[in-house]
């Protein structure tokens, strides 16, 4: 197995040198440190690069950052020490890796919401860094691990942090969004550089401060020849408003509707009348790979692809694009996480306004039919995070309520249950990982409902940046401004309590776009479903599905009971909870199998990477 694209940061040794030799093959651009050694190696397609030099400071940017290189030389000339690096940062648009030398330390860091991530490894007395994790692994020829793998069967791929950041390979660590790794003489130490902002501005101070990141976002973007994504709901047709004055052409893309109570393509037609220099296309279902065609086909090294379901489709559709010349693709991804309220704020909110929460929790009940002791529950025991992730241990093996309405108060996310079909011996694992996690985590935020905004904006970015991965394996950009630093850090400082109020859909959003949305448009308070057309994918694909389990390397590995998951895909379901456990098995055992060659390198290594005598 070999890893196509991605970047390591070396120390500045001779031993790092040639540690990444595996690598050197395939390297691109290289930028050197002073001493003439590699400090930057790029894999695969770049990406784009800008790199200063001000006196003892180097500066790397990877990825998209719209800013000269006199801008950038004239912000590294501020930077004394790696402290410094934050504010350079925060005065830095896009979505990008940032790497700094300063004297003898290096710092490296990715995004804020995990879109770009940061790993790190030891060998033989050097830190390498990557992009990925698999190309460390690669480089070291370390294995899989076997309990992150266990938790990824029996969990799911939507987890939220940190377990869910986890590496699926062995001693290659992950460094959390809101820090860096900064590399001094052989040391490395893992740093917090960023806080959430408090949300203290109200709605309207919101709403203005957002708008302006979107459109200074989109302002960056401009001059391209831009494919979006039109799909009618409000995430996506924003981002094709804001950027019809600035796209030198404009295509906006839209998939029709499978369901016939999904009212999507009302809305899309009404924005794109009002987009009249923008081309249009809609392309219809069957033109394109069903749900769960072609499953296992796909596969992301580093981890399992987390939605199996839709990679036959995703990948059609980029090379769609492709073919048609356009080649950077807007699409609305983050924006659910972003706008849509988790409810961790009522707490919080009952103590300081006390009859604003009866009234929230009032309309709460009514939109989700809330049960009253539950809720009332909720809101007097919130535990804490090290709570929750100990009553998901204690309650792993519980069967999913499919009616279960209870609202998440405290300090965690929907409830994590086992995948039928996983062993017992997978389950014993996954709990373990599950109560160390409890030992282990911390707040990401003080407000809870700051938190769990954090929680789910990190949980899901992961299938966003195989998704992006997969649209650059046809030489297309997927671009998701929902997820630059700015833009989420915007969002961030509005008072929780407002832009999740339960009398208007994505309140911030609705409102940051007035005057530039449609009012049909901004207005709108539905989203479109496809949870049966998944379900009909599934039951149209089932005998391909249980052909990839027939030789199956789960099972080989004790974490997959091959008959359960017959049982599983043959039972009639009322909900789409088995539909996720099975796609997210599909995308754990297309991984294994790829990683098999990998896996069987590393039976003749040590610990650090170097082989071992016989």
């Amino acid at each position: 197995m070999t890893v196509a694209s991605g970047f390591v940061v070396l120390p500045d040794t001779d031993t790092a040198e040639g540690a990444a030799a595996p690598v050197v093959p395939r390297a691109g651009e290289v930028v050197r440190y002073r001493s003439g050694r590699p400090w930057v190696i790029q894999l695969g397609a770049p990406e784009p690069v800008l790199r200063v030099t001000a006196g003892r400071v180097a500066v790397v940017v990877i990825g998209f950052c719209p800013v000269t290189t006199v801008r950038l030389e004239a912000l590294a000339g501020r930077v004394r020490s790696v402290q410094d690096i934050d504010e350079m940062a925060r005065r830095l648009p896009g979505s990008f890796h940032l790497v700094a030398s300063v004297g003898n330390e290096v710092r490296v860091q990715g995004s804020l919401s995990g879109l770009r991530k940061v790993f790190h490894t030891r060998v033989a007395g050097d830190v390498l860094v990557a992009d990925r994790a698999d190309v460390l692994a690669e480089i070291t020829g370390r294995g899989v691990d076997e309990q992150a793998l266990a938790v990824r069967v029996v969990c799911g791929g939507v987890l939220p942090p940190p377990l869910g950041e986890q590496s699926m390979w062995r001693d290659v660590c992950p460094v959390p969004p809101d820090h860096c790794l900064v590399l001094d003489r052989g040391r490395a130490r893992v740093v917090r550089r960023w806080t959430p902002p408090a949300p203290v501005l109200s709605l309207p101070e919101g709403a203005a401060v957002v708008r302006e990141a979107l459109t200074d976002a989109l302002r960056g973007r401009q001059g391209r020849r831009m494919s979006a994504d039109l799909s009618g709901g409000l995430d996506s047709t924003s981002l094709c408003f804001l950027a019809a004055p600035h796209a030198s052409e404009l295509l906006t893309f839209r998939v029709a509707e499978a369901e016939a109570g999904n009212d999507d393509a009302v809305f899309a037609a009404h924005a794109a009348r009002r987009l009249p220099g923008a081309e249009h296309l809609v392309v219809a279902q069957e033109d394109l790979p069903e749900l769960f065609a072609e499953p296992g086909l796909t596969c992301d090294t580093e981890q399992p692809v987390i939605f199996s379901r839709t990679d036959a489709r995703m990948r059609h559709i980029s090379r769609m694009l492709a073919q048609r010349g356009y080649h950077w693709h807007l699409s609305g991804y983050g924006g659910d996480e972003l706008f849509l309220p988790s409810h961790g704020y009522l707490h919080r909110l009952a103590l300081r306004h006390p009859v604003t929460t009866l009234r929230y929790i009032r309309a709460f009940r009514s939109l989700a039919r809330w049960p009253l002791g539950a809720t009332l529950a909720g809101l007097a025991f919130p535990g804490t995070v090290r709570s929750w992730w100990r009553t998901q241990a204690r309650r792993l093996t519980e069967p999913s309520d499919a009616d279960d309405r209870r609202p998440v108060l405290g300090w965690g996310m929907d409830p994590i249950r086992a995948s039928e079909s996983a062993t017992a011996l997978a389950v014993e694992a996954a709990r373990t990982a599950l109560l160390r996690t409890a030992d282990e985590a911390v707040p990401l935020a003080d407000d809870p409902g700051q938190h769990q905004a954090l929680l789910v904006l990190r949980s899901s970015v992961a299938d966003y940046r195989q998704l992006a991965g997969m649209f650059a394996d046809s030489g297309v950009h997927l671009d998701l401004p929902y997820l630059d630093d700015r833009v989420v850090e915007a969002v961030l400082s509005v008072r929780v309590h407002e832009r999740g109020t339960p009398w208007r859909y994505k309140a911030l959003l609705s409102e940051a776009m007035r005057g530039i949305l449609p009012e049909t448009v901004r207005n709108r308070a539905t989203k479109g479903e496809f949870s049966a057309e998944a379900r009909d994918g599934l039951r149209t694909h089932r005998g391909a599905v249980l052909a990839l389990f027939a030789d199956s390397a789960l099972a080989e590995r004790g974490l997959l009971d091959v008959d359960a998951l017959h049982r599983q895909l043959h039972a009639p379901r009322a909900d789409i909870t088995a539909t996720a456990h099975v796609e997210n098995l599909i995308g754990c055992e297309a991984w294994l199998r790829a990683t098999r060659r990998f896996t069987e390198r590393t039976d003749s290594k040590g610990s650090d990477g170097a082989a071992t005598s016989p």
